[in-house]
């Protein structure tokens, strides 16, 4: 299974490409991992264009404030069973500073909160590759998640 992690807006501060490159490095050894953050921010609607595009075939998962509230258990369950049907690739969409569009949000599978916080960008992309990173952990009976 492929991982597309599509998000407006290149890491700049520097906790956050650390964290970033630390993830990666970890999730390589357990998942294919397409990261893309190369489109600067349009606004909502030019970025939830570019979103819903690039990961078109994909299941898609938006995140968003306004989306459920998932465990990692429940994100483990639903990635193993998502494993077991075949899926070939799952896409995260990250929007830009004015979130996605309604459009978006439709055209979505999931939409998750990470968090009831919004969070600034940057910090959700690292949030989600640890929690992406702690579900492969738990799948492959590793102790890292406790």
């Amino acid at each position: 299974m492929k991982w597309q992690i599509l998000t407006i807006g290149k890491p700049a501060l520097g906790y956050a490409r650390a964290g970033v490159e630390e993830y990666r490095k970890r999730l390589g050894r357990f998942v294919s991992l397409d990261l893309r953050c190369d489109w600067k921010d349009a606004g909502s609607q030019k970025n939830s264009e570019i979103l819903l595009s690039a990961s078109e075939g994909s299941l898609r998962i938006a995140l968003d404030e306004r989306g459920e509230s998932w465990t990692t258990a429940q994100f483990a369950s639903r990635v193993e069973r998502w494993r077991l049907d075949g899926l070939k690739r799952i896409a995260i969409l990250i929007g830009g500073a004015d979130g996605h569009t309604a459009a978006l949000r439709d055209g979505a599978d999931h939409v998750v909160a990470l968090s009831a916080f919004t969070l600034q960008h940057e910090l959700a992309l690292v949030v989600l590759l640890e929690q992406i990173y702690r579900v492969q952990t738990l799948l492959n009976g590793e102790p890292y998640h406790r």
